[in-house]
């Protein structure tokens, strides 16, 4: 069988046009969970710590922490895996402080955002871009 050049131009199109389409939906995905953790209230931006690497050499454990003074929950999303949704930390009103370390597994470069309720009502947003490298090139 023999592949003309018309045809592997179409290929190359259409494999171009598969890699491109799912950002879209991940993108709606990331916004759809953010809707739903504040009901569809406004999120400012700040008010929220984020501590992640900006270079992780293995993608299968980042270090990150995450901490809002007079934060009730936090709620932390990985925007380019699959399923964005990482982990969600309430904080009761006897939390020594409303700070949170953990790992989580980042399926390649992408935005590690935080969202966080806040005591009064109101909602903080803050967003790192985490750079995952194979072996730690750091390329």
């Amino acid at each position: 069988m023999q592949i003309t050049r018309r045809e592997t131009m179409a290929l190359g199109a259409a494999a171009a046009a598969v890699t491109v389409l799912p950002m879209p939906a991940m993108a709606s995905a990331v916004d759809d969970a953010i809707n739903e953790f504040t009901g569809g209230a406004d999120v400012a931006d700040g008010g929220v710590e984020l501590d992640a690497p900006e270079i992780a050499e293995n993608g299968n454990t980042v270090p990150i922490e995450v901490s809002a003074e007079g934060a009730e929950a936090i709620m932390v999303l990985a925007a380019g895996n699959p399923t964005p949704g990482v982990a969600t930390f309430n904080f009761g009103p006897l939390a020594g402080a409303q700070r949170a370390k953990t790992r989580i597994r980042l399926a390649g470069t992408q935005d590690v955002v935080a969202v966080a309720k806040m005591s009064d009502g109101s909602f903080a947003k803050v967003s790192k871009t985490v750079k995952v490298t194979i072996g730690g090139c750091g390329g």
